[in-house]
C-alpha cells in the first residue's frame, strides 16, 4: 500500500523534537512508511511543509530531508476531480481547502491511501471515495 502523507503528519515528525506517547506512535508509523518506500509526495504538500519556517538554516535542513521524495505528477484530471470533490462536499455542507481536495483527488486517481491527523478527511470520506489512515 502506498500513502500520500498529509502535511499534519510531516509537521509533527519534522518540526518537533520531544514527543508524547501518542505522537511517538505517529512518528513511528511515518518512519515505517519511509522504510518501506511506500510514500508519495506532491508539490502542494512539500510547499505546506516548508511554509512558515522563519530560520533559513532550518528551512534548508527540512528541504534537504524531504528532497529524497520526488513529486508525483499532478495532472489536469486531478485538478478537475478535486473541484468535483469540493463541489460535492460543499453541497453537503462540508468545507475544505483546495489543497485537501487536491490531496483527495491525487490519492484516488493513483490508488493511494491518505495518512493524516486532520479530522476533516473523515468528513470528506462520507461523500468521496478516499481511503484514510489515522493514527491519532
Amino acid at each position: 500500500m502506498k500513502f500520500l502523507i498529509d502535511t499534519s503528519f510531516w509537521s509533527l515528525a519534522l518540526r518537533k523534537k520531544d514527543f508524547s506517547e501518542e505522537e511517538n506512535k505517529i512518528v513511528t508509523r511515518l518512519a515505517k512508511a519511509i522504510r518501506e518506500l511506500s510514500i508519495e509526495m506532491i508539490g502542494p504538500i512539500r510547499q505546506e511543509i516548508l511554509s512558515g519556517i522563519k530560520e533559513p538554516g532550518r528551512f534548508e535542513e527540512l528541504k534537504a530531508k524531504i528532497s529524497i521524495f520526488k513529486d508525483l505528477e499532478i495532472r489536469t484530471e486531478d485538478y478537475e476531480l478535486a473541484a468535483e470533490y469540493f463541489n460535492k462536499c460543499r453541497k453537503h455542507g462540508i468545507q475544505g481547502s483546495h489543497i485537501d481536495y487536491l490531496i483527495c483527488a491525487v490519492a484516488v486517481n493513483n490508488g493511494l491511501k491518505i495518512m493524516t491527523l486532520d479530522k476533516d478527511f473523515e468528513s470528506y470520506k462520507k461523500y468521496i471515495p478516499i481511503r484514510v489512515e489515522r493514527i491519532a
